[in-house]
C-alpha cells in the first residue's frame, strides 16, 4: 500500500527552492575558483580595470538603487550612524572605483615563492602562495564591501560568494552588476563573483554550513550579532573580529596639540567604523595639562563622554561611566574616558576591556611607546597616529575584505596576501627515502 502523501507548505517549497539555488551557486563558484587559480595576472587585471570603468559608468544606477535603500532604512527608524554606513554618493562611488584600480596595480600574490631551500639529499623545496578557493563574505549595511571583497578575492585567485545586508540589497545588486560586466569583458566566469539574490536569512545559514563543501572560508563584516552568529554556527574557518573596542592612551609626555588632533580624528572622523576610538585613557601624570582640553574639545564637537570621577570633575557635561561602558563598542558619537596611572595601567586596562582590534598611544617618550607597541596584544597597535588608520586601504592593500583579530592565518586587515594559503613544490632528481 502506498504511503500517504505528505502535505508541503508554501514556506517548505520556498526553502527547498532556495536550497537548490544556493547549492548551484556553490557548485558554480567552485568551478570558477579552479579557473581563477589558473588565470594569468594580466587577465585578472583586465577584469579589474573593466570593473572600475563599469562602476564609474553605473554611477547613476548605483545612486538610484542606494536612494531606495536609504529611503527604506529611514522608514524603519535607522540611526544616523547606520545611514552613514549605508549611504553612497558620487565621492564614495569614485573611491570605490579607485580602490579597484589600486587593487589591480598590486603585485599578484599567486605563485609567489615565499621561501626556498635545498636539502642535503639535493631536493629543492619551495613554499608557494596559492588561492584559498571559494571565499564567502557576509556583510551588513556597507554596500561598497561588494566591490572591495569581490576585487580582493579575484586578485588573489579566489571565487567569491557575497551576501550583502538586506538593507543594502538594491545597492549591492547594482554594484555587483558592474563587477560581472568586468568579468565578462575579461573572459572570466560570471560566477567568479556571485551575489546571493535574496534577502532570506536562511541563505546565511546555508553559507555557514559550507554549501556542500563549496566554501573554504567565511568572512563576516558587520555588527556583533552577525559576527557572533557566524563564529558560533560556521562549519568552515572564519576570519573575523567580534567588536572594535579601540583605545587611545594619551601618555603624560604627549604633546597637547598632537593629542587633540589624533583623539578628535580617532573618535569623530567616522564614528560608525570599527577603527573608531571608543575609550580615551589619560595618564594621571599629565592629566592637569591634558585632560580638560581633550574632554572640552570632544564635548564641543558633539561627542557624549561617559567618564570616571576624574573625568567628571573637569566638566559638568560628562556623564558617569558604568562598568559596561568600558567594554562597549558604541559606533556612535559616544566615548568612555578615564585616568590611569601610566603606561602599565593603560596596557592592563586594554587587556581587560579591549577586543584586540586597534589601540594607540600618544607620547614623545620612546620607551613608553615601544613598551606599548610590544605589550598591547591587538591586531593593530599605533604610536602617534589615529586608530582610524585601521583600514586595508591605508595599509596599502587597496582595500580590505575585513579585519581579523584571531591568531590563525590572518590578523589585522585581510587583503590580497591574506586571501592566499600556500603549498610546497619539491623538485628532485630521483631521490627515494631510505
Amino acid at each position: 500500500m502506498n504511503a500517504p502523501l505528505k502535505a508541503v507548505s508554501g514556506s517548505e517549497r520556498a526553502g527547498a527552492t532556495l536550497a537548490v539555488a544556493m547549492r548551484e551557486i556553490g557548485r558554480e563558484a567552485r568551478k570558477a575558483a579552479r579557473a581563477l587559480a589558473l588565470a594569468p595576472a594580466a587577465q585578472k587585471n583586465k577584469a579589474l580595470a573593466a570593473m572600475a570603468e563599469a562602476v564609474r559608468g553605473s554611477r547613476s544606477a548605483i545612486l538610484a538603487a542606494n536612494a531606495e535603500d536609504r529611503a527604506e532604512a529611514k522608514s524603519t527608524g535607522a540611526t544616523a550612524a547606520f545611514l552613514d554606513r549605508l549611504s553612497l554618493d558620487a565621492g564614495r562611488i569614485d573611491a570605490m572605483a579607485t580602490g579597484l584600480d589600486v587593487i589591480r596595480k598590486l603585485k599578484d600574490p599567486v605563485g609567489t615563492v615565499m621561501s626556498a631551500w635545498r636539502r642535503p639529499n639535493g631536493m629543492r623545496i619551495e613554499r608557494v602562495r596559492v588561492p584559498l578557493g571559494v571565499v564567502g563574505v557576509i556583510y551588513e549595511s556597507r554596500p561598497n564591501v561588494t566591490a572591495d571583497a569581490g576585487a580582493l578575492c579575484l586578485k588573489a585567485g579566489n571565487a567569491a560568494i557575497l551576501r550583502g545586508g538586506s538593507e543594502s540589497f538594491r545597492s549591492c545588486r547594482a554594484i555587483h552588476a558592474a563587477l560581472v560586466e568586468g568579468l565578462v569583458e575579461a573572459g572570466l566566469p560570471r560566477s567568479a563573483i556571485a551575489l546571493i539574490p535574496t534577502r532570506d536569512r536562511e541563505a546565511v545559514g546555508m553559507m555557514l554550513a559550507g554549501l556542500d563543501d563549496a566554501i573554504d572560508v567565511i568572512v563576516p563584516r558587520g555588527g556583533k550579532n552577525l559576527v557572533g552568529r557566524v563564529q558560533t554556527e560556521a562549519r568552515v574557518p572564519v576570519f573575523a573580529h567580534l567588536e572594535g573596542v579601540c583605545h587611545v592612551y594619551v601618555d603624560g609626555k604627549a604633546k597637547l596639540g598632537m593629542a587633540k588632533s589624533i583623539v578628535l580624528n580617532a573618535k569623530m572622523r567616522r564614528t560608525g567604523v570599527c577603527g573608531a576610538a571608543e575609550t580615551l585613557l589619560v595618564d594621571r601624570a599629565g592629566a592637569a595639562k591634558l585632560l580638560k582640553p581633550l574632554v572640552t574639545m570632544l564635548l564641543d564637537a558633539g561627542c557624549e563622554i561617559r567618564g570616571d570621577a576624574a573625568v567628571q570633575a573637569v566638566d559638568s557635561r560628562v556623564k558617569p561611566a558604568s562598568k559596561a561602558d568600558w567594554g562597549t563598542e558604541y559606533l556612535d558619537a559616544i566615548l568612555t574616558a578615564g585616568v590611569v596611572d601610566g603606561v602599565d595601567a593603560a596596557i592592563a586596562h586594554i587587556e581587560r576591556y579591549g577586543s584586540h582590534h586597534t589601540d594607540a598611544i600618544i607620547t614623545e617618550d620612546k620607551n613608553a611607546a615601544e613598551k606599548f607597541l610590544r605589550e598591547v596584544d591587538s591586531a593593530i597597535v599605533l604610536h602617534n597616529a589615529s586608530t582610524q588608520f585601521a583600514d586595508g586601504g591605508e595599509f596599502g592593500f587597496g582595500a580590505e575584505i575585513g579585519i581579523a583579530t584571531g591568531r590563525l592565518h590572518a590578523r589585522g586587515p585581510v587583503g590580497v596576501e591574506q586571501l592566499t594559503t600556500f603549498k610546497y613544490r619539491i623538485r628532485g632528481s630521483g631521490q627515494t627515502r631510505p
